[in-house]
């Protein structure tokens, strides 16, 4: 039983990745078996991760059609910024108020990781980007907000994976951390949160134009 959890968990997380990186495409069929066997992983977990992912609204599962991977569109792109604006924001708040001395060594850890990205190395400064929210939700010490946190980034990353080209603002973002860190160090909770909600609504606007544009 533990084997299989475990199996469960590494299937959701290796199509997670393949859906959010775009490997599989929004709208393409998901054939099981062939999915299995691309993974060298039994059906059972697989069946078991697609049906976690469709709970996480990343896959679809009809009785008429099968399974799909979710659509996006523009209109998701707002309605997850605007949770993504308050949830980021309550997070970074309590973080200011809660952090401890090691939380703080995560975050300047992955200040000082990104200052070694190239700023073309979009990809990387996503993941880092990535990372520092974890760490910043993880600062909060609330589980239940953190868990509500990744599955909004979850769905967010594959729209930002769409404009992934064209985000060459992501380096000045990701420079946003250090206003933040700073705000955490020193408990200051209002501009902890100002920070935040400044970093992810200015990223919204950037990839927002870039889809609308159809760049």
């Amino acid at each position: 039983m533990k084997m299989e959890r475990v199996d469960t968990k590494r299937a959701y997380e290796l199509i997670r990745e393949r859906i959010i990186t775009l490997e599989l495409m929004p709208g393409a069929a998901i054939h099981e078996q062939q999915l299995a066997d691309s993974l060298d992983m039994g059906l059972v977990p697989v069946r078991e991760a697609l049906k976690l992912l469709a709970h996480d609204s990343l896959v679809v599962i009809t009785p008429r059609h099968g399974l799909y991977v979710a659509d996006v569109n523009v209109p998701d792109l707002e309605r997850l910024s605007e949770m993504r604006l308050t949830l980021e924001g309550l997070s970074a708040r309590l973080a200011a108020r809660r952090a401890t001395s090691d939380d703080i060594v995560v975050l300047e850890a992955l200040r000082q990781e990104h200052a070694s990205i190239l700023s073309e190395d979009s990809r990387r400064l996503l993941d880092v980007d990535h990372k520092f929210h974890q760490a910043v939700a993880q600062a909060a010490h609330n589980q239940y907000l953190a868990e509500a946190l990744e599955r909004l980034f979850g769905l967010s990353q594959r729209l930002w994976y769409l404009a992934l080209p064209h985000l060459g603002f992501l380096s000045f973002s990701v420079e946003q951390h250090l206003g933040l860190v700073g705000a955490i160090k020193v408990g200051d909770a209002d501009l902890a949160e100002q920070i935040m909600r400044e970093h992810v609504g200015e990223f919204y606007t950037q990839v927002r134009e870039i889809l609308a544009n159809g760049e």
